[in-house]
């Protein structure tokens, strides 16, 4: 359907069209009704408010710029009166500057692009029966109750056409549209209303003047305060029962009013809470194992043998170990290990690995069952066409079209914004910055490395000296940890930089490229973004697991980083304990600044608007003046959540082997996650415009490969970042003939067989001690466990049979876990499948009775006609052919 529009444009910046022809508002001062959401007449319904500053009092621009923005905003206004829209203007109650436009949508307009926008509407009740779950009576438990949130009614719809008016539902044609509905289609209407043409280049939608300052704000109405009910009897308080019984921090336990949520914003945010509710809840699982597992550790800790011998005097205490450093660093004892050993204990079990594959599982079940879940709202919530039927073409890609192209399946001409050469060449330069700032992330970290190699010579060099506390603090500010709770605190701060930079180079990229709807430039954002962050946050946690201590070297032959460093090596049990202060640090603080970000900035923001307003004036403040006062969402809306919680959903999947406690920790900021939104949305922002949404969009494909890449780290943590599989090497093989001296397969013996051994006589000159050797010793250990031959033996210093076990079994442990879990995986996504029969039996009879109701009847009333020619046809033939009488 084509929709032609009147204008009236203003052919170049310089020219005004006369006065005469231009329609303006009606203008009417406030009838002091401070919850009213109608027009003065108290009939007409404000569907979305405009707000400018009015240019003659204006003075912060020169007076021909007021001029020309006075210009464009009054054929603005023209043309949204050309279209069908009414219009009523009132100053402000507060500032005398600021005007606001009320935008009311008559019944005509309203239905005449409902089927432009081809809005699904409702033609009869939902008649299909519905099974109560086992579970409903437990579930109930934790409901909004319904005497205060009613359930809302189920409906058969369709694609609205006024031609089938007749067939819809209509108990009220003042009802029949709701709230968020009308702001939708107003909002599509005065983004694509024109103001202007330049160089024959139209320039129209609310967003640009919006950008150029010609208006302040554009946004529809919240229906009452969050404190209290409307005093108006005809408003129901929607958002009065959202803060209530969803956003109150005691309803932490309660399940979302989902129905009621999407009613009032738009499916987008219902989308997005239903998921983020869904996730919560399946963390519930997750978090009991996960707790499971870490007590599992902390019960069986005392029992582990290799950590008593770290700690026993007599054998970790006979130990000493080759120092860390090149000439600064000294020998030092095992000893000093024996409470992070203890530690590792904890983190470093059995339970780890079947934590592991646990969450291997645990994942597929959660993308799976969220399948089903979404698409039983696709059906709900009218959305199962969405993207075919109803998407429109975004304004900015709209004012771009100029080049011709023939469209190859409706062999007609259409309009693009550039050519395919063109568009090649904007793919190039958008592709090359992306991996542009990826390599600069990349640089980053490396920095962060180098940072680690310097300072660790400066620790171990001066913190033994400095340090004039107790042993306990000697014990546990040892230079590797020092260094490490720095380089973790500084390799945030630069990621919270990068972040911000990256930001709006992102924007800038996706608005080069000129997506075509809305969701392909949310879903391209979404790429590059998680893509930048991905390598943001992941990146330091990545070299931790799988880099740092791994290429090393020996003591008499290290390795040197750009030939000056010398490389990181672990504690001897491992860089697991390591790994896991970087990731409690980066997700606390992550956690922390998000807070900040989101919650105390617009409160704050909010508390100096109230305070200022209320200092000037006493009055009573209109409800459109009250909804101004609060911040506006922003551009991208809920991306930033999404972005949260999926960099979560990485660090709770990715790096679960290090640390079981994470779901639980994302259990509970989600809980809260999910009031605090809430919280913001309701009493801290404006309302937005309610859009439609089918899925989570381009967030689905990432999750899924987040949960492929999560069995891969996690197998490959267990192999190469802890200890476990040298244990079991060890336990197995070498503690007992032909390798080993004991009868009996055992743990014992483990630490003094793994820390290969290496004569202080072989170290060279660049990287011997300065500190003297003490006492009739000959021989240090190596830190991490490298497992060399001794020096007098015949390969010295090179690898022994050990260390080949080690590497085949750690080898054949990631072959057999990622096939394992895969084929686990496959098997669960073959059998649950993505629609459920409930919602396929319930698509099926909307489609019948859509055919029904609206193709059945035309083709009744076709056929009616058609008998009636038909009968007047026989009736003239049977009086032509008819002899007469004579």
């Amino acid at each position: 359907l084509v929709l032609e529009l009147n204008k009236v444009i203003i052919p170049t910046y310089g020219t005004l069209p006369d006065q005469q022809n231009l329609h303006t508002p009606e203008w009417v001062d406030f009838d002091d009704k401070p919850d009213s959401l109608f027009f003065k007449d108290g009939q007409r319904r404000i569907d979305f408010v405009l707000v400018y500053e009015d240019e003659s009092k204006k003075m912060t621009h020169k007076r021909s710029d007021r001029k020309k923005q006075k210009r464009k905003r009054q054929v603005y206004e023209s043309n949204l009166i050309n279209n069908g829209l009414q219009l009523e203007a009132t100053r402000s109650v507060l500032d005398e500057k600021l005007i606001f436009v009320k935008v009311h949508a008559p019944w005509e307009v309203l239905c005449t692009y409902a089927e432009v926008m081809h809005i699904k509407l409702p033609l009869q009740h939902n008649d299909l029966k519905t099974r109560d779950s086992a579970f409903n009576w437990f579930s109930r438990l934790f409901r909004v109750d319904e005497n205060i949130i009613k359930p809302e009614q189920e409906f058969f719809t369709a694609p609205f056409q006024k031609e089938h008016l007749s067939n819809f539902y209509i108990q009220d044609k003042d009802t029949f549209f709701n709230p968020a509905t009308r702001s939708r289609i107003v909002h599509f209407i005065l983004s694509r209303v024109e103001y202007a043409t330049k160089n024959n280049v139209k320039k129209f939608g609310i967003n640009k003047l919006l950008d150029t300052g010609i208006y302040k704000a554009a946004f529809p109405l919240h229906d009452s305060s969050f404190r209290h009910q409307s005093a108006d009897p005809h408003c129901p308080s929607e958002r009065y029962l959202l803060y209530r019984e969803w956003a109150h921090p005691r309803n932490i336990f309660k399940l979302q009013p989902l129905d009621f949520i999407r009613k009032y914003y738009g499916e987008k945010i219902g989308i997005y809470f239903a998921w983020l509710g869904f996730y919560t809840n399946m963390l519930t699982v997750a978090a009991v194992v996960g707790v499971g597992c870490f007590l599992y550790g902390c019960l069986t800790k005392d029992n582990c043998t290799w950590s008593q011998e770290v700690c026993d005097p007599n054998i970790g205490g006979n130990i000493i170990m080759c120092p860390q450093c090149d000439k600064v660093c000294t020998y030092w004892n095992l000893t000093i290990t024996c409470e992070s050993s203890k530690k590792l204990c904890m983190f470093d079990s059995y339970g780890t690995l079947v934590f592991a594959v646990f969450m291997g599982i645990w994942v597929t079940f959660f993308l799976e069952f969220w399948k089903r879940r979404q698409a039983e709202l696709e059906y709900e919530w009218d959305t199962v066409e969405y993207l075919e039927q109803e998407e429109q073409v975004r304004p900015e890609y709209e004012a771009r079209c100029t080049h011709v192209v023939m469209n190859e399946i409706t062999q007609q001409e259409e309009y693009v914004p550039y050519t395919a050469c063109g568009k090649c060449v904007r793919m190039t330069f958008c592709t090359s910055a992306i991996f542009f700032w990826i390599l600069l992330i990349i640089a980053s970290v490396v920095g962060i490395i180098v940072y680690r190699l310097s300072v660790f010579l400066v620790f171990s060099a001066k913190l033994s000296q400095h340090i004039s506390g107790t042993e306990a603090i000697r014990k546990y500010l040892t230079p590797q940890t020092a260094t490490s709770v720095t380089a973790s605190l500084i390799s945030f701060v630069v990621i919270m930089i990068l972040n911000i930079i990256y930001e709006k180079v992102a924007i800038l990229i996706t608005d080069f490229e000129l997506p075509r709807t809305q969701t392909d430039y949310e879903n391209s954002l979404t790429t590059k973004m998680f893509l930048f962050q991905f390598v943001n946050y992941y990146s330091s946690c990545f070299y931790i697991a799988f880099f740092k201590g791994k290429f090393v070297g020996h003591p008499g032959s290290p390795v040197y980083w750009l030939g000056k460093y010398r490389n990181e090596e672990c504690d001897p049990g491992g860089c697991l304990l390591e790994l896991t202060t970087q990731l409690a640090i980066i997700v606390g603080g992550k956690a922390i600044w998000n807070n900040i970000q989101e919650v105390l900035l617009p409160l704050v923001k909010n508390l100096i608007g109230r305070y200022s307003a209320t200092a000037r004036s006493e009055k009573v403040v209109p409800r459109w003046e009250h909804d101004y006062h609060l911040q506006p969402i922003g551009k991208l809306g809920l991306f930033y959540e999404y972005l949260e919680m999926v960099i979560q959903f990485g660090f709770v999947t990715l790096f679960v082997a290090s640390f079981p406690l994470a779901p639980l920790l994302a259990l509970i900021n989600n809980m809260l996650e999910i009031r605090l939104d809430a919280w913001k949305l309701t009493t801290q922002f404006r309302r937005m415009v309610p859009q439609k949404a089918q899925d989570i969009g381009a967030w689905q494909p990432i999750l899924q490969g987040i949960a492929i890449l999560a069995v891969v780290t996690n197998a490959m943590i267990i192999a190469f970042t802890s200890d476990m599989i040298p244990r079991l090497v060890y336990y197995w093989s070498f503690s007992v003939p032909p390798y080993g001296s004991h009868s009996t397969y055992t743990m014992k013996g483990y630490i003094n067989s793994t820390l290969s051994v290496f004569s202080i006589s072989d170290f060279k000159n660049a990287s011997k001690p300065f500190s003297p050797w003490f006492g009739n010793q000959t021989t240090c250990r190596q830190v991490y466990r490298d497992l060399r031959y001794p020096p007098g033996h015949q390969h010295q210093y090179e690898h022994n049979i050990y260390y080949w076990h080690v590497i085949a079994a750690k080898l054949a442990f990631i072959i057999v876990m990622e096939h394992i879990i895969y084929f686990v995986k496959f098997i669960i996504s073959y059998v649950i499948p993505d629609v459920s029969e409930k919602t396929k039996s319930k698509v099926k009879r909307e489609k019948y009775l859509t055919q029904k109701l609206l193709h059945e009847n035309d083709l009744r009333g076709v056929k009616k006609n058609m008998g009636k020619t038909a009968n007047k046809i026989i009736k003239g033939a049977d009086s032509t052919f008819q002899p007469k009488d004579e």
